[in-house]
């Protein structure tokens, strides 16, 4: 019985915080559906700023009767103490004001010191409060918002209104604050969750040259051999991904992942634009601040033993380039995906139903095209710098050769390759 008392306590103090952070904060965020907390945050916010100034105003009030008569003033002659003030403000502006009837033949026969008194006083205000130095000032809110904006320090006013500020300052500090650090607290989250997906298949990544790392307004490229080539690559640093918007389950991962970071998701209509997809591209990397893009050039998966012709696209772009090689350990498990026999649940299971995904993965150091360099001799060049250092072949052939037919172009350039053979000097 003791156990099962433990058991349910752990759960209620572990379990449920958690579930509650996850219905009211993760999952709504993830499907972009605003369940109204926000609101009503700020109708509280409002309520208590409201009590806020009405104690103020009750204590001003006691005040400035204190003052004037040394007794404490009920709460209910407050609204007669106002009316008294506004009575005895309005006198004294018509004291200090110039009477219109008077011309100004009168004035020069029947002058009173106080005529002067408007005067000073219009002086003094300009001195003091003129119209243009208060607009380089904080103004005065008409009521209090329990912070530090105004020189008085209303937190002291009563008990009720310094707990209030005390508990505001700990929630605007220790909750508010953290929350703005969104950058680094979004970069440990990515890392975690991503360290969390490969030990689901028990991956065990050896990272070398971790000076190397891709920088941000970078690209990243690297071979391709499996779909969770970016979990692996994911688990050691943060990147920008870049694919076509999808609908459904995948739909839902890439809008959760756009309020963490700046992904580039193309539309259908623009991945047959290729300047507007190279537009897309050289705006984030044209930002340092932005995440490195994380691409692979050669457009779908290879067996783990070569390494196939990079698409160009990536390499006109600009900037430096960061190459990574991949390499898996097939005695463990075959993290190859061969789509036209396998679809992603399967393959999915596969891996997870393996012994172990082992891989080496290398940093290389950052490469740039040279001057005079086409796009396809830098894509070769990088490619060729990954293939050796990951003990691969470096092909030239397309990898996608197996969705298509071979080019013209290609059959005509093997053809004329022998002819020359047959021909007879």
């Amino acid at each position: 019985m003791a156990d099962a008392v433990l058991v349910l306590t752990v759960i209620g103090v572990f379990f449920l915080p958690v579930l509650g952070f996850a219905l009211l904060i993760l999952i709504p965020a993830a499907v972009g559906v605003s369940l109204g907390i926000r609101k009503l945050y700020l109708k509280v916010l409002i309520r208590v700023f409201e009590f806020a100034t009405n104690r103020i105003q009750q204590h001003d009030s006691r005040q400035d009767l204190n003052g004037n008569r040394g007794e404490q003033l009920p709460d209910n002659n407050i609204d007669a103490l106002k009316d008294k003030n506004s009575v005895a403000m309005i006198q004294e502006e018509e004291r200090t004001t110039l009477k219109k009837v008077r011309s100004f033949g009168t004035l020069r026969r029947e002058f009173e010191l106080s005529d002067c008194y408007h005067f000073c006083r219009q002086g003094i205000e300009a001195i003091a409060d003129d119209s243009v130095t208060k607009c380089f000032s904080a103004a005065e809110l008409p009521s209090w918002n329990l912070l530090t904006r105004t020189n008085t320090h209303y937190e002291f006013v009563s008990m009720r209104l310094t707990i209030l500020w005390v508990i505001g300052f700990l929630f605007r500090y220790c909750c508010l604050l953290p929350m703005s650090y969104k950058r680094h607290v979004s970069k440990y989250v990515s890392l975690m969750c991503y360290r969390i997906l490969a030990r689901a298949f028990s991956a065990v990544v050896t990272y070398h040259n971790k000076e190397n790392r891709a920088k941000g307004g970078g690209i990243c490229v690297a071979n391709h051999t499996s779909p969770i080539d970016v979990i692996i690559l994911a688990c050691d640093a943060c990147y920008a991904m870049v694919g076509q918007v999808h609908g459904g389950f995948t739909g839902m991962i890439q809008r959760a992942m756009s309020r963490s970071e700046a992904h580039i998701w193309f539309q259908r209509s623009e991945v047959k634009d290729r300047q507007a997809v190279s537009n897309r591209l050289k705006e984030h990397v044209s930002d340092p601040d932005k995440l490195p893009i994380l691409i692979f050039p050669e457009g779908t998966c290879i067996n783990n033993t070569s390494v196939m012709m990079f698409k160009k696209g990536s390499f006109e772009v600009g900037g430096a380039i960061y190459p990574v090689a991949i390499k898996y350990d097939a005695r463990f498990g075959d993290a190859f995906w061969n789509s036209s026999k396998y679809n992603m649940i399967q393959y999915l299971l596969l891996m997870m139903t393996s012994w172990a995904i082992v891989c080496d993965v290398w940093y290389l150091p950052p490469m740039h095209r040279k001057e005079g360099e086409a796009a396809v001799e830098f894509a070769n060049r990088v490619k060729h710098e990954i293939a050796q250092k990951g003990g691969l072949v470096d092909l030239l052939w397309d990898g996608q050769l197996k969705r298509m037919t071979v080019k013209e172009d290609f059959k005509k350039e093997q053809q004329k390759e022998y002819s020359k053979l047959l021909k007879v000097e």
